[in-house]
C-alpha cells in the first residue's frame, strides 16, 4: 500500500474510532491523550499509528472497523506498516 492511501485508510480508521464516545474514552484513558489532541495531532503520522494500535488491541474492534472500511480486517495492520514511521517492530 502507497503511503498516501494508507494515510486516508489511517483518517477512516480515526474517523471510525471518532464516530464512538465510548471508544473515544477508552482510548484517552488508555493512551493519555486529550480531546485537544484530537483537534490538533489527528494528522501527525505518530498519532494515526497509535490509533491503529489502538484498534489492532482488540479483535472486535478491528472487525467491526474493518467492516466500516469494506474491507478485510489484515488490512488494518498494512495501514499501519505503510504509514512512514510504522514499520514492523521485532522484539526479540
Amino acid at each position: 500500500m502507497d503511503k498516501e492511501t494508507a494515510e486516508i485508510r489511517a483518517l477512516e480508521v480515526l474517523t471510525w474510532v471518532l464516530m464512538d464516545d465510548e471508544l473515544i474514552q477508552i482510548f484517552m484513558g488508555a493512551t493519555g491523550a486529550s480531546q485537544e489532541d484530537f483537534r490538533t495531532d489527528n494528522l501527525s503520522h505518530e498519532f494515526l499509528i497509535s490509533i491503529l494500535d489502538f484498534v489492532l488491541m482488540d479483535d472486535s474492534w478491528v472487525i467491526s472497523c474493518s467492516k466500516f472500511l469494506k474491507t478485510d480486517p489484515s488490512q488494518i495492520q498494512n495501514i499501519r506498516v505503510s504509514l512512514e514511521g510504522g514499520h514492523q517492530v521485532n522484539w526479540t
